[in-house]
């Protein structure tokens, strides 16, 4: 969108009127008191020089900007209910900044390379971001007009990261015992919430709702937890015996909020009910009927059909990446197929089952050419040759960079005689992982062999012996169970 010219070029000379925008944003920390003053001396003049337009159109508008330190794409896109609203791109000094001339209050997010967060927007707010994307939540700071309201929900999105691993150590208690914990922490949260409302008397039902949801429904989602987390903890796989007043939350909880099934918090709670509820019933959380069951308990309950195909879509890769694992059963695919009706998504899956079969277990893996970093094609089994290798294919739509560095550093430094390579599907010599050594990095061109059992674009670890044999040629990275068959790879 295009802000009218005297307007722009107002709030571009204030901007270009500091080094950068580091000068009037902080790096995140708990009190921002520290620097509220010149943010708010900026964003006046900013309000100033908009007012100062003749258009009132334009003046009425919601203002969106910022600036991205160590960008990961040229672009911030702007989503509502997962549906794009807007693209804003980033200048020379990686700032950006965005008019949406008509908005309706409510609960957007905005994703920057693989990375996303949630903002809530009304109109004619002038809401500012600083973000480093080597830290991308923690570094994350709002300023300007609809800045307190951000900052409380990032806020509370952090604080419930920091209480997942607190929680954890507390599925070892008993019900009662947890019942207390969970009740100390609730009520923290609601006079929190309570407090903030009545100080704020002119904020709108929605965001106070949306606001409770940020602070309470990651706990309730850890109480729904509980029963599969305490059976795994005391390893007894038997589902808890708890009353129904231990659930007391489910009173005022609904499962088919529809404008909020894309909200993290929201969505969370529901997935872990579900999951709750399909293991009640006596199915083992590792089993394939558990998997089917759980599909049809997410198209039962919810109403909305395109959070309906997602979250069957979601459960149904993420069931298979559990395994780690070529073997897939055809009772969860024609389940899926049955309920779902986004074709995209169906495809996808289609695919996937075809991918499986592409590759036998027991064989030689057929010769392919992946292309490193300086543009030369190489032969995977050269590559390979007399060496025990991790070959992982992986796609940044699916599985985050961050997240197989970690990953691969772990595995390859308790694994040194292990060769590791990873190939970025539909990838170019511009983009790889920073955090691994670029030598060990490779990308696939589309004429490649290898697309032939890539055709879904999902991530895919085949694990290889000495000889060149496929032992596994469906593992995953984000599984469990990759420890276990890396360490026999290792072994044997």
């Amino acid at each position: 969108m295009i802000l009218n010219l005297v307007c722009i070029r107002c709030f571009n000379k204030l901007l270009t009127g500091f080094t950068n925008l580091d000068m009037y944003f902080c790096v995140r920390m708990r009190v921002y008191s520290n620097f509220s003053q010149s943010i708010v001396l900026i964003i006046l003049v900013s309000i100033t020089v908009l007012l100062g337009c003749n258009n009132s159109q334009v003046c009425n508008s919601t203002y969106f900007g910022g600036k991205i330190i160590n960008p990961k794409s040229n672009c911030i896109i702007l989503f509502e209910n997962e549906i794009p609203v807007d693209t804003f791109y980033l200048d020379k000094n990686n700032t950006f900044l965005g008019e949406i001339p008509t908005l309706q209050e409510g609960l957007f997010n905005f994703k920057h390379g693989n990375e996303q967060q949630y903002i809530y927007l009304e109109p004619k707010d002038s809401l500012l971001i600083r973000l480093n994307t080597w830290n991308f939540d923690e570094t994350l700071v709002f300023s300007g007009i609809g800045a307190e309201r951000n900052n409380l929900l990032i806020d509370s999105f952090l604080e419930s990261e920091k209480e997942r691993k607190i929680f954890y150590k507390y599925y070892d208690l008993p019900p009662s015992e947890f019942s207390a914990k969970v009740a100390q922490v609730e009520k923290v949260k609601l006079d929190r919430y309570n407090n903030y409302i009545k100080s704020h008397p002119e904020e709108s039902d929605k965001f106070n709702n949306i606001l409770k949801t940020a602070l309470t429904f990651p706990l309730y989602s850890k109480v729904e937890n509980y029963p599969l987390a305490h059976s795994a903890r005391i390893n007894d796989n038997k589902h808890s015996n708890i009353s129904e007043n231990f659930y007391k939350h489910r009173e005022y909880i609904s499962l088919d909020n529809d404008s909020l099934m894309f909200f993290y918090a929201y969505r969370d709670y529901i997935l872990s009910n579900l999951y709750n509820k399909v293991n009640s019933l006596g199915y083992d959380l590792n089993s394939d009927e558990f998997t089917v069951n759980l599909l049809k308990a997410i198209s039962t309950e919810l109403n909305d059909e395109n959070s309906k195909n997602s979250m069957l879509r979601k459960i149904f890769i993420r069931h298979f990446y559990w395994k780690s694992s070529r073997n897939i059963n055809k009772n969860i695919v024609n389940t899926y197929l049955d309920l779902s009706t986004n074709l995209q998504d169906k495809k996808l899956i289609v695919n996937l089952t075809s991918d499986v079969k592409k590759i036998e277990e027991g064989v030689i893996i057929n010769n392919f050419n992946i292309i490193d970093y300086n543009k030369s094609p190489k032969s995977i089994k050269k590559l390979i040759k007399n060496k025990k290798s991790v070959l992982y294919f992986w796609n940044p739509e699916y599985i985050g960079k961050d997240f197989i560095a970690s990953r691969i550093k772990y595995l390859s430094k308790k694994y040194p005689d292990l060769k590791f390579i990873g190939v970025k599907i539909a990838g170019n010599n511009k983009d790889r992982i920073l955090k691994l050594d670029i030598k060990s990095q490779y990308y696939l061109e589309s004429s490649s062999k290898a697309s032939s059992f890539l055709t879904s674009q999902l991530p895919r670890t085949i694990l290889i012996n000495k000889k060149g044999v496929v032992i596994n040629s469906y593992a995953s990275l984000s599984s469990r169970n990759i420890f276990n068959q890396i360490e026999e790879l290792a072994r044997n």
